[in-house]
């Protein structure tokens, strides 16, 4: 009895090891793991930052989003797969030792099934690999919808549409599952192919083994232990059978993975070598630039165009003709295909991104803020910049009385893209960001277009003084607002019609005359309305 309460305390203590160990080795894993995981996704959305514009108008953003969760899941599965796989393979060893030591030619039936197993499952994996790559984008589909849909929800319900994006989200639904259960007939296919080569390697087995017994070459116990090794090695070879079906789902997420972090990146180490753009004044000068956003299909035609330094040049003109691209270019969003853009006689693409775009302020007519509060939004404008300094900036863009009106004030959270503030509010808090810049160059592209009067004519003022000394280009389409600029550009086609100050465009009557014109019969003609409705 001693002896048998010595055994039990021994098992009691080696199975409390046991389950230590396995803490041990799954917490360390789970850490390993998760830091693999973090600095992955790190690099993957490190890289994503420093790719150009043409980069995120061909990747759609459900795309990207759907990437990293898939390199998330991946990398995980991979990991677990690579634990187990280890475990597996020294059981197998392990067992196949004994088998080999109890009858080596039995053991070398055994495995004879394993060439056939082996093109099964290569087989399996070629499927399997186009399968996950069509689910990947299933996926991303799914979360396209329901990021167009959260995005553009004021949309959906003002025009009922509503069942139009239940009936997309239906189909991408049903084509995902379609796609998983054809995973699953494809994943789990191992497992007959498996069972039914094992069925035939017991049977010879069986067969041989029974013959050499009654042949007297074997023993019945060495027959026994034979039959327990190979069903012991059964379970973890038939795990490592389907490591190669399972492996081609996490490969195609890091397939997905490594295709960006490959993709050379038009912002990255070579930027940052290049010398920082030097402030002398700030004048911009295009030389006979051509650009376009698609091959063959040119925006701006040889377009030259000056503008001083600490003046401001306005473009106007119809849609389409090229004058947001004038800014998307000073900014080195994109490149021109011929031509040069300097500024202080510094070619644009000499100077490094950084250097170039700290020394401006944009302020766009699609104003995006970023989730977070008002004191964030206005303060990401210049890092490190005070309290005092925000709020003054608030101030400046005449933002400060409707945000103290909040009950958190500056604390208040915005929304998603701003959706919490109304448009005039948004256009503020973006004026207020570009304020606190205090950048030497100013660029608007319609800044005050989605404020009502009042709210312009205060913003207006504010502009006035944050441009006063600076080099300023300015879009507009409300004429009212630029009257004031020492140059008026009219843009049409991608080149330059005419440029003057305001007086000098009406004396010649001709593009600007006419835009005035017919802008000035607009206002008045809804002037008349308001005062007959009124």
């Amino acid at each position: 009895m001693s002896h048998v309460l010595m055994l039990a305390a021994a098992i009691v203590g080696i199975y409390a090891l046991r389950g230590l160990a396995n803490y041990g080795e799954s917490t360390i894993l789970g850490y390993i793991g998760n830091r693999i995981i973090a600095n992955i996704q790190r690099r993957l959305f490190n890289h994503i930052l420093v790719q150009g514009m043409p980069y995120f108008q061909q990747n759609h953003s459900s795309h990207l989003i759907s990437v990293n969760q898939i390199v998330g899941t991946s990398t995980q599965l991979a990991a677990s797969l690579i634990i187990s796989s280890i475990t597996n393979v020294l059981s197998v060893i392990a067992f196949l030792a004994v088998m080999f030591i109890r009858d080596p030619l039995l053991a070398t039936l055994v495995l004879l099934g394993l060439p056939v197993a082996a093109l099964s499952i290569r087989y399996l994996y070629d499927r399997m690999g186009r399968v996950v790559t069509r689910q990947n984008t299933s996926w991303a589909l799914i979360t396209s919808v329901i990021q167009e849909a959260a995005q553009g929800i004021r949309v959906v319900k003002s025009f009922n549409m509503e069942e139009g994006m239940r009936r997309r989200m239906a189909n991408a639904i049903k084509t995902a599952e379609r796609i998983g259960n054809r995973m699953a007939e494809l994943g789990n296919r191992s497992a007959p192919i498996m069972d039914t080569l094992a069925g035939f390697a017991i049977a010879m087995v069986l067969i041989y083994g029974g013959w050499r017994i009654t042949a007297g070459h074997l023993t019945l116990p060495d027959l026994v232990s034979f039959l327990a090794a190979f069903f012991m090695v059964y379970a973890p070879a038939k795990a490592l059978a389907k490591v190669n079906v399972v492996l081609a789902q996490a490969l195609i997420g890091i397939r997905l993975y490594y295709n960006i972090i490959d993709q050379p990146s038009s912002e990255g180490e070579a930027e940052l070598k290049k010398p920082a753009f030097v402030n002398k004044g700030g004048k911009i000068v295009f030389d006979k630039v051509t650009f376009g956003y698609a091959p063959n299909e040119p925006v701006l035609r040889e377009l030259s165009l000056v503008a001083d330094a600490g003046k401001t040049t306005a473009l106007v003109g119809q849609s389409g003709g090229g004058k947001s691209t004038i800014i998307n270019l000073i900014l080195r969003f994109y490149d021109p295909q011929t031509g040069i853009i300097a500024i202080d006689g510094q070619d644009l693409r000499s100077v490094s991104l950084s250097s170039l775009r700290s020394a401006s302020a944009y302020v766009g007519q699609d104003v995006f803020l970023f989730a977070g509060t008002i004191y964030e939004n206005i303060a990401s404008g210049r890092e490190g910049a005070t309290k005092d300094e925000v709020i003054a900036a608030a101030r400046a863009a005449h933002a400060h009385d409707f945000i103290t009106a909040f009950p958190l004030g500056y604390e208040s959270l915005v929304g998603e893209r701003g959706t919490q503030l109304s448009g005039g509010q948004r256009a503020r808090i973006a004026i207020a960001r570009a304020i606190l810049r205090d950048a030497p160059m100013i660029l608007l592209d319609e800044a005050t277009a989605a404020l009502d009067s009042e709210s312009e004519k205060a913003v207006q003022d504010a502009l006035d003084d944050l441009c006063a000394g600076r080099t300023v280009v300015v879009i507009a389409h409300r004429l009212q607002t630029i009257q004031r600029a020492d140059k008026i550009c009219v843009i049409e086609g991608g080149q330059i019609v005419e440029e003057g100050n305001h007086e000098q465009l009406l004396a010649r009557n001709g593009r600007y005359a006419f835009l005035h014109s017919v802008q000035f019969r607009e206002d008045a003609e809804q002037s008349v309305a308001l005062d007959w409705n009124s």
